[in-house]
């Protein structure tokens, strides 16, 4: 027998500063209660008028190495994290104010945004959350990389995420995966940070880009390992990964029912895999079906 849980938001406000990896600019969020099947939607607070920017999957726009959203003519980037934090502890109602378009990197995890969230408090609502529930499997593959969901037993969400940079290197071959609750979201993959190869890294500044960003802010690993800073977990960058595919998840606005495996998949395949769920398995609750 199905069962559901009921929505949630925040008790109250709470706001997190810091500035945009990608730009450079200060940026403030801040958390809002919102009331039942508002979802999660960004509000520019910078701009004329305040527009609004649901975050659903139909506004995600590809851009590189980052999740975005545009409804309007207006845009926020590098949502995954904040949308991980959200998913990951189940928030489903929340107004996400900014102050620029990009979301503050801070240390490149979900945890400064969990860690605001839990210290607001989390509060039930009086309705059903819809929820998805994989009955076939649906694949995407790119290039070699592939995102595939399966349907799954019980009522459990459970991912898994393969890495692959080959046998040699800091990085390697890793393999993580979990039943998503909130609770293993908040001790297992919030706390896990963006990564990447200081060839990566080097590119990125030559075109102007991260400028203000550090080896300290996030994992920029060289031959031997991360350049000043150490890692959180042995296996810190595919835990990342899984905690971005949470985030990009987050945008189909329901619970997942199902099994979840990608192999080095990343923000446009998790967005590919996430339309086609929306697309072909309708969200259910106690009340409704709606497509």
């Amino acid at each position: 027998m199905l069962s559901f849980r009921s929505q949630q938001t925040i008790a109250r406000s709470v706001a997190v500063e810091g500035f945009g990896y990608w730009s450079g600019e200060d940026c403030r969020v801040e958390f809002r209660p919102a009331p039942p099947n508002t979802g999660v939607v960004f509000v520019r607070e910078d701009l004329r008028h305040r527009p609004r920017i649901p975050a659903r999957l139909e506004y995600r726009i590809e851009m590189p190495r980052r999740s975005c959203l545009e409804y309007r003519g207006v845009r926020v980037e590098m949502v995954e994290h904040v949308m991980a934090a959200l998913g990951g502890l189940q928030i489903d109602n929340c107004e996400v104010a900014v102050t620029a378009p990009e979301m503050p990197g801070c240390d490149g995890s979900a945890l400064p945004f969990v860690e605001a969230l839990l210290a607001a408090g989390i509060v039930k609502q009086p309705m059903p959350r819809p929820v998805r529930i994989l009955s076939t499997v649906v694949r995407v593959e790119e290039n070699g990389c592939w995102f595939e969901a399966r349907p799954g037993l019980g009522q459990e969400c459970f991912m898994r995420y393969l890495l692959d940079y080959g046998p040699e290197g800091p990085i390697g071959r890793q393999s993580f995966g979990l039943t998503l609750t909130p609770e293993t979201f908040r001790r297992e993959l919030a706390p896990c940070r963006t990564f990447m190869l200081k060839e990566e890294a080097e590119w990125l500044l030559s075109q102007g880009l991260g400028r203000r960003t550090t080896p300290r802010d996030l994992l920029v690993f060289d031959e031997h390992g991360p350049i000043d800073n150490e890692l959180r977990f042995p296996d810190e960058c595919v835990r990342h990964k899984l905690l971005d595919m949470v985030g990009d998840l987050a945008l189909c606005g329901c619970d997942l029912v199902g099994r979840f495996c990608a192999y080095r998949s990343g923000h446009r395949l998790n967005a590919q895999l996430g339309l086609q769920l929306v697309q072909q398995f309708p969200a259910v609750d106690t009340l409704r079906s709606c497509a």
